[in-house]
């Protein structure tokens, strides 16, 4: 009777879960790409009375010229500086007094920012966003303010951060070639040192129309929208120079673990295990993402339970992939209770990996999974924003900015047969970085 009732209740939640999605409405959006390159898409949504305009550059850290790191971050924090027509500092205020708010980010392979307004300032946030296309202020006032906040943020999200390096410490080990082997923020020295001529090249390489997608959202007339993008975009020159793109196959093959201990100035110790995976938007980096959440997503998953719950050898654990444009890294990362020996927490992470390249996952371990990941990405887009990213981020990593509509049906193709096959593919002793992070001092 309890097999029954099971049965019954696992066919109830996929029946659920199908009718969800299959009445989650298409996001209908149009796109065209003006003469200088510029790529624009569009999406009508009336219900409030707010738009987003957002635009992404495809760069990130990984476009930088390994001598010269840090300045895709570095210019998230220069464009806010103003512009030919904009005073220095008054670009946020302007925004403010506007009713909207605005935000960047930095990743290894693009650099974002976007504003949120009132509809009636739609043609202020496009001119705000031509103006710092087109001649932001680039000058020793604002290139030396940002230095000194770039270089402080640094020191207190990284450098004196517990456990704050423990990602470019991981990833300067995982890539040897890659320029993912650096870090988003970059080397404090390089940022400082950088010439205005230097910080100048960068914006006048990647920050140019042909290098970037508009993306506009929310309570718009695309016809009266298409007319004013034309307007403050239309006219801005397409770039000169060619873009600086590492190529995707840089890396070689990882065939020989590599093993570290890094100290660092905490209490408790921590263990990470990274493998190296492929670019996201691959098949098989949707099962190695799957295969994550199996093992450490919720309270249910295989290392939470063994880990946290029976045998309370760590505080927390958790297995992600690193979505990248180029293949990257899966990290496996632990905190220790007092008085574990990372040792042991590392024989229950090799256990745990050698279960799924032998045993197939359950039926419902891989309905879990795909109900979290529908469920994170129907909330992915439940506002204007977010819709916003989402599609900047498709066109931009896939060419293929439908993707907002489609994504789910990739995680949906994986079957308990791919994550075995990935995770012996990819979840290889011979393919990963072991680090242990100790106190400083225990460091002999």
């Amino acid at each position: 009777m309890k097999i029954r009732f099971m049965a019954l209740f696992t066919l109830g939640l996929m029946l659920t879960v199908t009718l969800v999605f299959s009445s989650t409405p298409k996001i209908e959006f149009t796109e065209y790409t003006l003469d200088n390159g510029l790529h624009v898409i569009l999406h009508e949504d009336n219900t409030t009375p707010n738009v987003v305009v957002n635009i992404m550059y495809h760069v990130g850290a990984k476009n930088e010229h390994p001598e010269k790191t840090g300045f895709a971050h570095f210019f998230e924090h220069l464009m806010f500086e103003g512009s030919e027509n904009i005073d220095r500092g008054e670009f946020s205020e302007i925004v403010e007094k506007a009713g909207g708010t605005l935000n960047a980010f930095t990743s290894f392979d693009v650099t974002n920012y976007y504003i949120l307004l009132p509809s009636n300032q739609l043609e202020l946030g496009l001119w705000m966003e031509s103006e710092r296309m087109l001649h932001p202020k680039i000058d020793s006032i604002g290139i030396t303010t940002q230095k000194s906040v770039v270089t402080e943020e640094m020191k207190q999200t990284r450098d004196n951060r517990p456990y704050g390096r423990l990602v470019v410490e991981t990833i300067s080990r995982a890539f040897t070639r890659h320029p993912y082997k650096g870090d988003v923020l970059g080397l404090d020295p390089h940022v400082r040192n950088a010439t205005d001529e230097d910080i100048a090249g960068f914006h006048d390489m990647f920050y140019v129309p042909d290098n970037a997608v508009l993306v506009i959202t929310g309570d718009i007339n695309k016809d009266e929208t298409k007319k004013m993008v034309e307007k403050y975009f239309g006219d801005i020159p397409k770039g000169k120079y060619e873009f600086r793109r590492p190529a995707k196959d840089l890396e070689p093959r990882r065939t020989v673990e590599v093993r570290d201990t890094v100290y660092d100035d905490i209490q408790i110790p921590a263990i990470i295990q990274a493998y190296m995976i492929p670019a996201q938007g691959t098949p098989d980096y949707y099962a190695v993402e799957l295969l994550g959440s199996v093992l450490s997503e919720g309270q249910s998953s295989r290392l939470y339970r063994r880990l946290v719950d029976q045998e309370e050898k760590t505080l927390q654990v958790m297995s992600f992939p690193f979505g990248l444009e180029h293949p990257g890294i899966n990290l496996t990362f632990a905190i220790a209770n007092m008085g574990i020996d990372l040792a042991d927490v590392e024989s229950v992470f090799d256990e745990e990996f050698e279960k799924v390249r032998t045993e197939l996952i359950t039926e419902d371990e891989l309905q879990r999974v795909r109900n979290q990941k529908e469920n994170e990405i129907v909330n992915s887009n439940t506002t204007i924003a977010r819709r916003a990213t989402n599609l900047a981020m498709y066109h931009t990593m896939y060419n293929n900015a439908n993707y907002i509509n489609t994504v789910l049906d990739n995680y949906m193709k994986v079957t308990r047969e791919d994550i075995k096959r990935v995770a012996n593919e990819y979840f290889r002793p011979d393919n990963r970085v072991v680090l242990y992070w100790l106190p400083r001092g225990e460091a002999k």
